[in-house]
């Protein structure tokens, strides 16, 4: 049974950092591509970053550039976010997803949350909640 279990969400202070982590079962992560995506009040869901399976090439969106540090560990099965300089835009349910590399060419492609499904997972997500 594939599981990804998200933790490490919270009330934090701008200005802060927070590291999220995601805990993945069922299926061997190494061959899967990786995302976190955020989810603001009446938005649509967004990829914030990715990695892809086949290259380990890392995926930002031009606006989060500098802040978010996605990483993995295949020998743990864990994938962490690291967020710097929090700022109240950041508020929302952060999710971890995981795709078969077979499925996802680039980690751009993994960041389209629509991308995701059919044949990918996702977690049940976090609150991030950031207090000015």
């Amino acid at each position: 049974q594939v599981q990804l279990v998200e933790s490490g969400g919270g009330l934090v202070q701008a200005g802060g950092s927070l590291r999220l982590s995601c805990a993945t079962s069922g299926f061997t992560l190494e061959d899967y591509a990786i995302g976190w995506f955020r989810q603001v009040s009446g938005k649509e869901r967004e990829g914030v970053a990715c990695i892809s399976s086949r290259d380990g090439s890392i995926y930002y969106p031009d606006s989060l550039k500098g802040r978010f540090t996605i990483s993995r560990d295949d020998a743990k099965n864990m994938v962490y976010l690291l967020i710097n300089s929090l700022n109240a835009e950041d508020t929302g349910v952060y999710y971890c997803a995981a795709k078969a590399g077979l499925f996802i060419d680039t980690a751009r492609e993994m960041c389209i949350a629509d991308a995701i499904s059919p044949m990918g997972y996702w977690g049940q997500g976090t609150q991030v909640t950031i207090a000015s």
